[in-house]
């Protein structure tokens, strides 16, 4: 499984992304589009728009903190693997 979390230091909603990627042992790549240029066009191109957190799980995209929906595809790329 392949997890693209584009953030900013700022966003408190990127903060509970991260946490709960973390609390649930998933590995990820954080992306910086604050510090990025060249990522920040990726997310937009992926998400349509600059708000972040946007989460990339093996191509499904989630735009914000939307637990349901993370949760939702984890579930499934886990299920996938039993």
């Amino acid at each position: 499984m392949t997890i693209k979390l584009y953030t900013t230091k700022t966003c408190p909603y990127c903060k509970l992304a991260k946490d709960f990627l973390n609390e649930k042992g998933t590995s990820f790549t954080e992306i910086d589009v604050a510090e990025d240029p060249a990522a920040a066009n990726e997310m937009v191109k992926l998400s349509g728009q600059m708000g972040v957190p946007v989460i990339d799980v093996d191509g499904k995209v989630i735009v914000g903190w939307n637990k349901a929906a993370l949760e939702e595809a984890l579930g499934k790329k886990e299920k996938a693997k039993a």
